[in-house]
């Protein structure tokens, strides 16, 4: 089975995190479900690096993750493959971004997360942030 290394931001603004909703997909466990922005580290990224390039490629979003950013790690196995998900919490200074690989993007307090669909990888952080 293959397994990617992955990461993930958990962004906030004014108290909000950025949702975002993945496209659509022929893998019906992950099409249109909601994940935080991020993807797969590239041989010889550090996690935080990999992060960043992420960032800049599906928001346009210029932001440099410091390794203090850290938050949790989740394991999660889907039915084809599995993921190390090191995901990332950051303030940023305005709600300015451009969704260039995602469906749509929501920003939402931590006690409303849970009203959407998330994909399965993603509910362990979810479950954190909402305390």
């Amino acid at each position: 089975m293959k397994h990617l290394t992955v990461t993930a931001a958990i962004l906030i603004h004014n108290g909000e995190i950025l949702c975002m909703q993945r496209k659509e997909s022929e893998r019906d466990y992950i099409s249109l479900k909601y994940e935080f922005p991020g993807g797969k580290a590239e041989a010889g990224e550090t996690m935080e690096d990999a992060l960043s390039r992420e960032l800049k490629e599906e928001l346009n979003l210029d932001l440099a993750i410091q390794p203090n950013h850290f938050y949790m790690t989740v394991d999660h196995t889907y039915p084809d493959f599995s993921i190390t998900m090191h995901c990332y919490q950051c303030e940023i200074p305005s709600r300015t971004i451009e969704c260039n690989d995602h469906h749509h993007y929501v920003w939402l307090p931590p006690s409303q997360l849970d009203t959407l669909d998330w994909a399965p990888a993603d509910w362990p952080v979810v479950k954190r942030l909402m305390g």
